[in-house]
């Protein structure tokens, strides 16, 4: 019976460490023009048992709002999303699309970055949060 129990832990755990088809797309974006300023940034943490690196950066760019994962790096997991959210969990956000190579994201003019302050890795396949990225206004 014990090990009933524990087969469907042990399957959410070792899941989220398989690359899935959401993740392999790959999106061509251009580079982040050098006149662009930084408005907020946050570096990441891992979640438990996740490695990250790396620094997410709101830049405005020609009156363009963009995200830019800078020198970022994440064990991999399918499903991964980038969001948008109001808190360090993903209960109100808004997702910038699939985690991709191409690490830039567009973001909607209207967003409150008074509300929206962290910038999340998620799963959303298995609801694994696995990196968290609090902003600071520069």
């Amino acid at each position: 019976m014990k090990k009933l129990f524990l087969l469907p832990i042990l399957v959410l755990f070792f899941s989220c460490e398989v690359e899935g088809d959401f993740t392999k797309s790959i999106e061509d974006n251009p580079p982040i023009s050098p006149v662009a300023s930084v408005l907020y940034s946050g570096n990441f943490t891992p979640t438990s048992g996740i490695n990250v690196a790396g620094q997410a950066k709101i830049i405005s760019e020609s009156g363009a709002l963009k995200l830019e994962l800078s020198e970022f790096s994440v064990s991999s997991g399918p499903d991964l999303k980038v969001y948008l959210s109001k808190s360090s969990s993903p209960d109100e956000f808004i997702t910038l699309g699939n985690l991709t190579s191409a690490r830039i994201y567009s973001i909607p003019n209207d967003v409150n970055f008074n509300e929206y302050t962290h910038v999340l890795i998620h799963c959303q396949q298995y609801n694994h949060l696995f990196a968290i990225a609090a902003l600071t206004q520069n």
